[in-house]
């Protein structure tokens, strides 16, 4: 069972402006974002997280019981635990919205926490996610805005996958916005400054 907290990085940001929760993709740790959403967002607080899961000395959120096979069960137990943290973190932010940003991994483990809880967050950021399940049906996806990124060449994020959550998304009611490169996996410049469009502190 997962302990109910994360080690992470955390900043301020000024009084009233929107907090971005940051999650990396494999391999990554709590910096692997900070200092590309501080280039583009400068003015938000940041909470930025450290998964949780090794898998063979690689950090993610949640494990697979293969490659490419999610372990359904810990991804369940460990959705729940964001979630609550997610929770706890909205509250202590009276008067401040909340944005979600993932990336690969981290956006894998945001989507579960948006499927089950999407009002936890104001605005959502699904960097080259993969979802290789059928998400359940939620009322509450209506009218929320998410952004979906990702490259048209990912060989870890199968552009099939990334139409296939934006239709399931869409037919949520979401406000889904699709922003793609030619390139793969990489986070190119033009995609961090999409994402600083979206959030609306561009």
């Amino acid at each position: 069972m997962p302990t109910e907290d994360y080690i992470r990085y955390s900043e301020p940001g000024e009084p009233q402006a929107p907090v971005v929760l940051a999650l990396h993709g494999t391999g990554g740790d709590e910096h692997q974002l900070s200092g590309r959403i501080r280039e583009v967002l400068p003015r938000v607080g940041l909470v930025a997280l450290r998964g949780d899961v090794s898998e063979e000395g690689a950090l993610r959120f949640f494990r697979r019981s293969g490659k490419d096979i999610y372990d359904m069960a810990d991804l369940a137990i460990r959705r729940q635990k964001m979630a609550r943290f997610v929770a706890r973190l909205r509250e202590g932010l009276p008067g401040r919205s909340l944005f979600g940003l993932g990336y690969s991994n981290g956006a894998n483990i945001l989507s579960a926490v948006l499927f089950a809880a999407p009002r936890l967050f104001d605005r959502v950021v699904l960097m080259h996610p993969v979802v290789p399940y059928e998400p359940t049906p939620n009322p509450a996806l209506e009218g929320l805005p998410v952004l979906i990124t990702g490259g048209r060449h990912d060989p870890i994020c199968p552009l099939s996958l990334t139409l296939k959550l934006e239709d399931f998304l869409r037919g949520q009611g979401a406000k889904v916005e699709l922003a793609l490169h030619e390139g793969g996996h990489e986070i190119p410049e033009a995609e961090m400054a999409r994402v600083a469009e979206f959030l609306g502190l561009s």
